[in-house]
């Protein structure tokens, strides 16, 4: 069975954005040693605009085969134009507003979400499935990730969105790994306890 990682970025107290979802000052972190990391480890992880500018468009997916991003950080892209930001996978956007995709290249998820990424995770593969984003996204598909991939900015944010948009519940996991940069960013990895 295809496993279901939530690669995130996040502020110290755990937030993946400011109260409207602004995460920018998360982007001076990205620096040579981090983006070195993310291109070689996580390659599909950079969206299609990002792999032109960084000149490596072929590189093969190494994780991943399959994104799916709530219709927050989707918009995130067709604000600027981009109707299928990670083109180099399958695209699911979880969305109950857009009615029709604006890409025929990504499927819209309007219904059973969690039951749609259980299909996804029960085909055929190596590669897994990436849930990019966003907080309630994840809050809905809590049960169903098998791996967190923390990427910890050295920022505190006091407020703002949270990782997860769900009401409380204790889901435990155990720590695989732990990576330090020079730039004070932490990369943790977490499996799920079964």
């Amino acid at each position: 069975m295809r496993k279901l990682t939530y690669f995130i970025a996040c502020s110290i107290d755990g937030f993946i954005g400011g109260p409207d979802g602004d995460a920018s000052s998360m982007i001076p972190f990205v620096d040579e040693e981090f983006l070195s990391y993310l291109t070689t480890e996580y390659p599909e992880t950079i969206s299609v605009e990002g792999r032109e500018m960084l000149n490596f468009q072929d590189v093969e997916n190494r994780r991943f085969d399959t994104v799916i991003q709530g219709r927050g950080s989707y918009q995130l892209a067709l604000d600027v134009n981009i109707t299928s930001p990670y083109a180099h996978l399958r695209e699911y956007v979880a969305s109950r507003t857009l009615k029709e995709s604006p890409d025929p290249r990504v499927e819209l998820v309007s219904g059973d979400v969690a039951g749609r990424v259980r299909e996804l995770k029960s085909e055929d593969g190596e590669l897994g499935i990436w849930l990019c984003g966003g907080s309630q996204l994840a809050g809905e598909l809590l049960d169903e990730i098998d791996e967190l991939v923390i990427k910890t900015y050295p920022l505190v944010y006091g407020s703002g969105m949270p990782m997860f948009g769900s009401d409380f519940g204790a889901t435990e996991f155990a720590l695989d790994s732990v990576r330090t940069f020079g730039n004070g960013v932490l990369v943790r990895v977490y499996s799920r306890r079964r």
